[in-house]
């Protein structure tokens, strides 16, 4: 449960709601990013890795995909946030081929996979009304960094199907600058990753040593879109910014200078879920990763609190 909450502004009203995307949309700037999106798609720069090829020529790049999306599943989904499921869910759409590659993911089998077969905007689309509805509260992207393009051409569809529910960008925030102002008048919700803060931490466990720099930047530029967190009288969230950091062993440090950085450069009103589910995954034994290669203490658990509480940070999910 998220406390702390400010009022919650005049246009969470029941039915009083719309998302951004729809005056974007009436105003022809959706057309216009999509197009944009496909100039950036031919010599992709849409997130930091900058693989630079072709993404209607080739699919050689970090990511391993075309100019497609590839969907592993779509269903309502109750383990999110208790702002984001409320009672009917979040209307997850879970993406292949996530551009971070940590080496301890406990989704790997979907996100570093490619198996899935292409859907066209269509698809996507129907997906997205189908999850409306079954009543799900919101349209929950997740790991959608490298294949907004397609995720803006599946919504101009479903804009006209009366798709009007929330889009949440479920992020490991490690998206380019040009991504996000694409994204800008499209997502309601940023719901990004704040995973690590060194680039040595960043380099060993997602060899991407910018990671820190790059998610700093993103968290300014989405909180500058978006703003704080704003629920419904139901609790249910409507538009803003909601941060999560991974506690992982051994890196009280990182938790450190992530909740800090928080409170002092983004907001003391941020939504924060300081998450202790971390478990080893994937690739972390103890023989290649032994630092990590165990669940959290009850006293790392309690200390990540501590440090939450002393940086000022209320709103924790």
């Amino acid at each position: 449960m998220v406390s702390g909450m400010p009022e919650s502004s005049t246009n969470s009203r029941p039915g009083s709601f719309k998302p951004c995307y729809l005056e974007t949309y009436k105003q022809g700037l959706l057309a216009r990013k999509i197009e944009m999106g496909k100039a950036l798609m031919q010599n992709c720069i849409l997130c930091p890795r900058q693989c630079e090829i072709n993404r209607f020529e080739e699919s050689k790049g970090i990511c391993q995909t075309d100019y497609r999306a590839r969907v592993s599943s779509y269903f309502p989904h109750f383990g999110e946030e208790s702002c984001i499921t409320g009672l009917r869910g979040s209307g997850t759409i879970f993406f292949t081929s996530c551009n971070l590659r940590c080496v301890f993911c406990q989704n790997w089998d979907i996100s570093h996979s490619n198996r899935e077969r292409p859907v066209s905007p269509e698809e996507l689309a129907q997906m997205m009304i189908h999850l409306q509805e079954l009543g799900c509260h919101n349209i929950n992207l997740v790991t959608p960094s490298h294949v907004i393009v397609p995720i803006l051409e599946a919504l101009a569809v479903a804009i006209e199907m009366g798709l009007c529910i929330p889009i949440v960008y479920n992020t490991s925030a490690y998206d380019s600058r040009e991504s996000l102002e694409l994204m800008d008048g499209i997502v309601d919700i940023y719901m990004p990753d704040f995973k690590f803060w060194s680039r040595a931490t960043s380099q060993r466990y997602a060899k991407a040593p910018d990671y820190g720099a790059v998610a700093r930047r993103n968290l300014r530029i989405m909180h500058a879109q978006v703003g704080d967190l704003v629920l419904d009288e139901f609790g249910i969230a409507r538009r803003g910014l909601l941060i999560r950091h991974l506690v992982m062993p051994n890196h009280e440090e990182e938790t450190l200078q992530v909740l800090n950085y928080i409170s002092r450069e983004i907001s003391l009103e941020t939504v924060v879920n300081v998450m202790f589910q971390y478990r080893p995954e994937y690739k972390v034994n103890r023989v290649r990763f032994p630092e990590i290669n165990r669940s959290l203490s009850v006293h790392e658990r309690s200390n990540a609190l501590k440090i939450a509480a002393s940086a000022g940070l209320k709103r924790l999910a």
